[in-house]
């Protein structure tokens, strides 16, 4: 399999991926505090949600990759 075409599968399972979960979270620390024996933390959860368009366009993309990148040479 060609580079073209693995690239191609997976910009098709991540436009699906896409669309079936709409966008993804991610929690990230963002204050630590030691005073002593104690500790405080302070997590922040983020979400990026991901359009339609840009599932759509990376399962049209990777189609298109699938079927006209990678050729035979010959």
């Amino acid at each position: 399999m060609t580079p073209l075409k693995l690239l191609g599968a997976f910009l098709i399972a991540a436009g699906v991926l896409a669309l079936v979960y709409g966008g993804f979270s991610y929690t990230k620390n963002t204050h630590d505090v030691k005073l002593g024996p104690i500790e405080f933390s302070v997590k922040e959860k983020e979400s990026v949600n991901v359009p339609v368009w840009a599932g759509v366009a990376a399962i049209v993309g990777g189609a298109a990759l699938l079927i006209f990148g990678g050729g035979r040479k010959g």
